[in-house]
């Protein structure tokens, strides 16, 4: 997986999921690591499981106090004198049809998958662009390139991280700082629980995709290797799964792909 022993790595979502896993493989290849969710004695939990868990630090945070963000910083900054990589990660999905979803339910899914990442960068990019280096890793989804039913706001957040990031790196590029988009397909993660439904209730229940889904840490494996390669974008996930095949199909023929969507029952 490489070998980041020189690298700080600020990993948001880091209580649970492909957070923590990125959390241990980081930790394994040798970097400090910034652990952040709001859950503390999770976050915790974490830390203490990290093959270096001296080299680990706890950073609670809310996405959704953006202006704490400034204080987050500074801190994350202190913590080891510098970031040199930021893992956006934190975020929520949804299941529900378009005719049923509240639009503050909307508003909530993009306020965390899409605005928190926006405002969490801005105030890191300074810092990057005065030591004139850093790396931004976005947590995207197949969900950012495609469309099927029942999650029509967590898609629209994650496509809009496509043009918001592709921006970002056209402009800092050229200073060194770099911008990797991951569009993971079915990991096995708690995610479907803690989906939000029309009214913005979780949902509750595991998905059976997610559940026979890509192990996380395989999953952080692949992503290492990715950063350590300084891709601007890469698909995460079973190499022959369905996910793979939806974004062939979306590229070289989108028209197959909105028959196929169509088709799809809402599950």
């Amino acid at each position: 997986m490489g070998n980041f022993s020189d690298k700080v790595v600020w990993i948001t979502g880091a209580s649970s999921g492909i957070g923590e896993a990125l959390a241990y493989a980081f930790s394994a290849a040798g970097a400090r690591v910034l652990l952040s969710s709001r859950r503390t004695e999770e976050l915790e939990r974490v830390r203490q499981a990290c093959a270096h868990p001296g080299e680990a630090r706890v950073l609670p945070m809310d996405l959704l106090d953006i202006g704490s963000f400034g204080v987050r910083v500074a801190e994350a900054i202190g913590a080891f004198g510098q970031v040199d990589i930021m893992i956006h990660n934190g975020g929520v999905t949804q299941r529900s049809l378009v005719i049923e979803t509240e639009l503050p339910v909307h508003r909530q899914v993009m306020e965390l998958n899409y605005f928190s990442y926006v405002a969490l960068t801005r105030a890191l990019l300074p810092h990057f662009l005065e030591r004139k280096t850093g790396h931004f890793v976005v947590m995207s989804s197949v969900m950012g390139k495609i469309g099927t039913p029942l999650r029509s706001a967590y898609a629209a957040s994650k496509h809009a991280l496509h043009g918001f990031f592709d921006c970002l790196r056209a402009e800092v590029s050229v200073m060194n700082v770099g911008v990797t988009i991951f569009t993971p397909g079915y990991i096995r993660t708690n995610i479907s629980q803690n989906a939000l439904t029309k009214d913005g209730t979780p949902l509750g229940t595991a998905s059976e995709n997610i559940e026979k889904g890509f192990p996380a840490d395989k999953a952080a494996a692949q992503m290492l290797r990715g950063i350590e390669r300084g891709v601007y974008e890469a698909y995460i996930g079973k190499s022959g799964g369905e996910e793979r095949l939806a974004l062939w199909v979306n590229r070289w023929a989108p028209g197959v792909m909105v028959r196929m969507a169509s088709k799809r029952p809402p599950k």
